[in-house]
């Protein structure tokens, strides 16, 4: 991609500060030697381990991760599994809800672990994210940040603007994206705004099939000053109530993340060449629960949007065409 075309790239103002974080978390930061393991068969159980906790909580992540090779497949799922352990401690913690302190104690001392320089071995997740880590150089800021982010589910239960919420989704979502950057490769910083919005747009699509799932949780991530320009408060949500102002409202959220997955795409291209095809699915399967979303009227309080099986695989061949555009 030329630098003409980047300069072109929009900028949105919410944008700015998140791109300063990505920036400043990703400064120059090479792969490590990988520590001389004792065991290799500990830690084949430690990815094999990964890609159970994978295939068990995300199927648009698996069937996507399933199209890089080895490697970076194995690395992928270690960083899923990495964040998947990182949002548990908050959400279900092992003594119900949990004492918000014990909670920020438990993520502290996760945060520890996993991020050491070798692991011990005595979780698999942390053993195999540690191989990972050093293996592709993934600078470990980007790290602290999902932990950071991750907790501030712990106190944090609704978010006034977009901006407020774009920033929760930097944390969750896009320093996702940025890590999983350093796994397949890429061309350099100019790759990072893609990336960015990319991260928000699946944080987004989240958001917006979890609206029910998330109220009985006692959290509403959709913003409030949103809501009001529609003519719609808490009550609303509360009755599941799916009428022409919440119609309205889903149109534009929808809307407004379809732009960013478009945004987006171009910098698929700036991936190496054996992840494109894996990175261009994830976001395309994700892309999809949108419509799924729109088929059934809007509805996210009864039902949960989502793509079967068979509609990943028609969805395949197109992606993979796309993706091979990008070269």
């Amino acid at each position: 991609m030329s630098k003409g075309a980047l300069m072109t790239l929009r900028i949105r103002e919410w944008e700015r500060p998140l791109l300063s974080l990505a920036y400043e978390a990703g400064q120059a930061y090479g792969p490590l030697p990988r520590p001389k393991i004792r065991d290799k068969k500990e830690l084949d159980l430690a990815y094999d381990f990964c890609e159970a906790v994978t295939a068990v909580n995300s199927r648009s992540f698996f069937t996507a991760s399933r199209l890089l090779p080895r490697e970076k497949r194995r690395s992928v799922r270690a960083l899923y599994a990495f964040c998947r352990k990182s949002d548990d401690i908050v959400d279900k913690p092992p003594s119900g809800k949990g004492d918000p302190d014990a909670v920020r104690d438990a993520l502290a001392a996760w945060r520890a672990q996993s991020l050491k320089q070798t692991a011990d071995g005595r979780d698999p997740v942390a053993l195999a994210w540690s191989d990972a880590r050093r293996q592709f150089g993934i600078p470990p800021r980007y790290a602290e940040q999902l932990i950071q982010g991750v907790a501030r589910d712990i106190t944090d239960k609704r978010y006034n603007t977009f901006a407020d919420l774009t920033n929760y989704c930097y944390g969750v979502a896009a320093t996702v994206g940025l890590m999983s950057m350093h796994i397949i490769g890429f061309s350099g910083a100019e790759a990072i705004p893609y990336a960015l919005k990319l991260g928000v747009a699946l944080q987004l699509t989240n958001i917006l099939r979890d609206v029910g799932e998330d109220w009985e949780d006692g959290r509403l991530y959709l913003p409030l000053e949103d809501l009001r320009k529609f003519g719609l408060d808490e009550k609303d949500i509360d009755a599941g109530l799916v009428d022409d102002r919440w119609r309205a409202f889903m149109r534009f959220q929808i809307g407004r993340t379809r732009q960013l997955y478009e945004e987006a795409w171009p910098g698929i291209g700036l991936l190496n060449a054996d992840g494109r095809f894996a990175i261009g699915a994830a976001a395309e399967l994700y892309r999809a629960i949108l419509a799924d979303i729109e088929r059934n009227d809007y509805d996210v309080f009864t039902r949960r949007a989502r793509v079967n099986t068979l509609g990943k695989l028609r969805r395949l061949p197109s992606i993979w065409w796309r993706s091979k555009r990008l070269e």
